[in-house]
């Protein structure tokens, strides 16, 4: 019986040896750093990953990330150096490097976060107001997101921790704002256009009136030199007639009348009210009635075998149009 409860005891007390063996050792991870606290005081801060030891039922491990954490602010609005109100978004990188610094300043993760974005946001607008519009959008960002960083770490020194990267994640003007902008650059570029289109409309009437004078003064030319050939080739035609009448006045008068026949009687319903003795019927007679010479009336091929054969046949078209400034001359 009494073996049986020194047996029983002695298990107990190994099984609570065990455990106390157990509760006094802790494994760091390699992400982590702890810190171990006794009585709610830190006692001991251990960084590097591996089995540590801590007194069982006395001592507690607070466990601490070791790794890069991110802090996001919400967008706030800030005034730039140039009075343009900007809405900026940034978000900022850090690491715990003192644990114990960080515990006694914040006490948690939570609580550090917090606390940073005020600090963040304080910063942001400390650096970016002295900025320019253009400096945060074109010109100096990097520059501006450098300051941002060294100002912030100054003051998250104070919690154990570093500051590793600030970066603004979009800066940009208020909705109203941007809203007036857009539509200041539409007018602007609406005004561009009509001076652009104004002054090719310029261009075009210009290049028009242009060409229509050119038009004119090409159509004046062309119409002084055909007058030119034509009033030569009147000159010529009435030279060659001159010429033709002067060799043979009779057969010249044969031929005209020749002429005027063929125009007066084209069509078949010509009527001609006129004397038969009239001089237009002159070669309408035989040889002996008339005062024509035979020889003219039967062949004139003979007759005009002395003309020159520019004088003798001139073009029909040439014909008709002396019939309108030389009358027809008749024996």
């Amino acid at each position: 019986m009494k073996k049986s409860l020194f047996g029983g005891a002695g298990l107990v007390i190994i099984g609570l040896l065990l455990l106390l063996a157990y509760s006094s050792f802790f494994i760091v991870n390699v992400t982590q750093q702890a810190l171990v606290l006794r009585f709610g005081e830190p006692v001991n801060v251990i960084t590097s990953p591996g089995l540590s030891f801590k007194v069982p039922l006395i001592d507690n491990v607070e466990y601490i990330d070791k790794r890069i954490l991110s802090l996001s602010a919400p967008a706030q609005e800030i005034i730039a150096s140039d009075q343009k109100r900007i809405v900026v978004d940034a978000f900022a990188r850090y690491k715990i490097v003192d644990p114990l610094r960080f515990f006694q300043a914040a006490g948690s993760e939570i609580n550090a976060n917090q606390r940073l974005e005020t600090v963040l946001n304080s910063a942001t607008r400390r650096v970016l107001g002295e900025a320019s519009f253009e400096e945060l959008v074109r010109d100096d960002r990097q520059a501006l997101m450098t300051g941002i960083t060294a100002s912030l770490n100054r003051e998250a020194s104070d919690f154990g921790v570093r500051v590793v990267d600030v970066r603004i994640r979009r800066a940009d003007l208020p909705e109203a704002n941007s809203q007036a902008v857009y539509q200041r650059m539409q007018t602007e570029r609406e005004r561009e256009a009509t001076d652009i289109r104004a002054r090719g409309e310029e261009a075009g009437r210009r290049i028009r009136s242009r060409a229509d004078r050119d038009g004119i003064v090409i159509r004046a030319e062309a119409e002084r030199d055909s007058q030119r050939i034509r009033g030569e080739g009147d000159a010529k035609r009435n030279e060659i007639f001159a010429s033709a009448f002067g060799r043979d006045p009779e057969f010249f008068s044969f031929y005209r009348s020749m002429q005027a026949y063929e125009r007066s009687l084209d069509s078949g319903s010509t009527q001609l009210v006129i004397s038969p003795n009239s001089e237009f019927f002159e070669y309408f007679g035989s040889p002996g009635d008339s005062n024509v010479p035979a020889a003219s009336l039967v062949s004139p091929a003979a007759d005009a075998a002395t003309v020159d054969e520019e004088a003798v046949a001139p073009s029909e078209d040439a014909a008709a149009a002396d019939t309108t400034t030389e009358p027809a001359t008749t024996n």
